[in-house]
C-alpha cells in the first residue's frame, strides 16, 4: 500500500491552480474550426504538472480545464479534456523530474512541456476524429500546435515567476 500525505496546504494549492487553469482557459478563447476553442490554459496545466505531485497535478489540471469547458458550453469536450489535460500535467511533471539531472532545468522543462503539448494535439485529434471524421479533424492540428507553443511559453514564464517568488509545492 502506498501512503500519500496530502495536507490541507497541498489541497488548497492544487485548488488554486485548478482555478487559475479554469480562468486562463476562459479569459481568452479563440473559436476553432470544429467547435472547440484555443486558449492559454495549457500554460497553467504545465505549471501544475511541474509544481504538484502527479496525482494532485492530474486532478488540478483536469478539474480546472474540464470546468472551463462546462462553463463555456463545450460539455461534449469536458470528459476528454479532463483526461487529456490531466495527462498533460503528469507528462510535464514526471518528464521534467526525470530529465532534470540528465539535461538540466530549462531544457528539461522545454522537452517535458513539448511532450505534454504533443499529447494534447494527438488526444484532441483522435477525439475529434471519432466525432467529426479524421480528415476534417486535421484542420485543428495547426491551431492546437499554436496553442501548445503558447502554453509552453506561458508555462516557462510562470515557472520563472513562481521560482523567483519561492512558490513551490511537492
Amino acid at each position: 500500500m502506498i501512503k500519500v500525505k496530502v495536507t490541507v496546504k497541498k489541497l488548497v494549492f492544487a485548488a488554486v491552480l485548478a482555478s487559475l487553469t479554469c480562468i486562463a482557459t476562459m479569459v481568452i478563447k479563440v473559436p476553432s474550426i470544429l467547435q472547440g476553442y484555443l486558449n492559454l490554459g495549457d500554460g497553467v496545466v504545465i505549471l501544475t504538472g511541474w509544481l504538484l505531485t502527479p496525482g494532485l497535478g492530474f486532478l488540478s489540471a483536469a478539474v480546472g480545464s474540464a470546468l472551463a469547458d462546462v462553463l463555456s458550453g463545450y460539455l461534449v469536450y469536458a470528459p476528454v479534456t479532463f483526461l487529456i489535460k490531466g495527462l498533460m500535467a503528469v507528462t510535464a511533471g514526471v518528464g521534467f523530474r526525470w530529465l532534470l539531472n540528465k539535461i538540466g532545468n530549462i531544457p528539461g522543462r522545454i522537452v517535458s512541456s513539448l511532450s505534454a503539448e504533443l499529447l494534447m494535439i494527438l488526444g484532441y485529434y483522435v477525439f475529434e476524429g471519432f466525432l467529426y471524421g479524421f480528415i476534417p479533424s486535421a484542420v485543428n492540428i495547426l491551431p492546437n500546435a499554436v496553442q501548445g507553443i503558447a502554453g509552453m511559453i506561458l508555462g516557462l514564464v510562470l515557472i520563472q515567476i513562481f521560482e523567483k517568488q519561492n512558490i513551490k509545492m511537492q
